[in-house]
């Protein structure tokens, strides 16, 4: 892997240390010759990572999504420092960050390109998502709503409080509260999950990733609210069931690999699975 020549330092400034923290990555990048610039505001203005081949995000996974855009369009590399909860994106605890940042500098490190979705309503708005797009009505009341594949093949008309269309990277998130399935992050899939569905057999749904889907609710609904990685894209009129379109982003986003990770071990710490490690010889590469 190439070095990084330069770098972007963004933080959560709501959370307590971070600043400090993110100071001392800078500082220490800065010593080691690189051209750092440092970001604290959210959302990070467009253009941000123009010219910059990686960036280091210090807060947790929803500090690492709110970058995941620019960092994709710019092919930028994220190095994630989790201080929030979870970390299945931010995979860095503090103390091994510091350990690996010379590493890091130096390209010593692996990436995982992570795929990303494009959501289009009809009027043209256009929003990506590394973990998920969620739709629903805007309203309390149940949505009925039309999934086509390929602008001619109807999945189904689900009856539920809406659908959550996930990458494998966002498997883990609202994908697995709404009972859909774990998934490899380098499987080359989409998952589509109805939320809490009216009829017991409507269950989640595997597609490749090349499927384009079109989604719309029943003509009888108002508006549809659409949620790109938990911020609100766009609502748009649904009158006569006008859809929005989801299909695979063009492009990935370089995700940093702390050493020796695996997908199976990770999932295992992060949701409290349980099996003793298998020996050196039969660890995933």
């Amino acid at each position: 892997m190439e070095s990084v020549r330069n770098l972007v330092v963004v933080y959560n400034a709501g959370k307590p240390g971070v600043a400090e923290l993110a100071a001392e990555f800078s500082e220490h990048a800065r010593r080691a010759g690189r051209e750092v610039k440092l970001i604290g505001t959210y959302p990070i203005p467009a253009g941000s990572f123009e010219g910059f081949d990686a960036c280091c995000v210090v807060g947790g996974d929803g500090t690492l999504m709110s970058v995941a855009t620019e960092a994709a369009r710019e092919g930028t590399r994220v190095f994630g420092v989790n201080q929030g909860k979870l970390g299945f994106l931010a995979m860095f605890d503090v103390e091994e960050a510091r350990v690996f940042f010379d590493d890091f500098l130096a390209g010593n490190f692996r990436t995982s390109d992570r795929s990303l979705l494009e959501c289009r309503s009809a009027g043209g708005s256009v929003a990506w998502a590394l973990n998920d797009v969620v739709i629903s009505t805007n309203t309390s009341r149940v949505a009925r709503l039309r999934v086509v594949a390929d602008e001619s093949k109807l999945v189904n008309v689900y009856s539920a409080d809406g659908i959550v269309v996930s990458t494998p990277t966002g498997s883990t998130a609202y994908n697995l509260s709404a009972g859909g399935a774990l998934i490899h992050p380098r499987a080359p899939v989409i998952a589509v999950t109805p939320i809490c569905p009216h009829t017991l057999t409507n269950r989640g749904l595997i597609v490749g990733e090349n499927t384009r889907l079109s989604i719309a609710t029943e003509p009888t609904s108002s508006t549809v609210r659409v949620v790109c990685d938990g911020t609100e894209c766009f609502v748009t009129e649904a009158a006569g069931g006008v859809p929005v379109e989801i299909s695979l982003a063009p492009k990935r986003l370089p995700l940093v690999l702390r050493p020796g990770y695996t997908y199976f071990e990770l999932v295992r710490s992060k949701l409290g699975w349980h099996g003793d490690p298998l020996p050196e010889m039969f660890k995933e590469e």
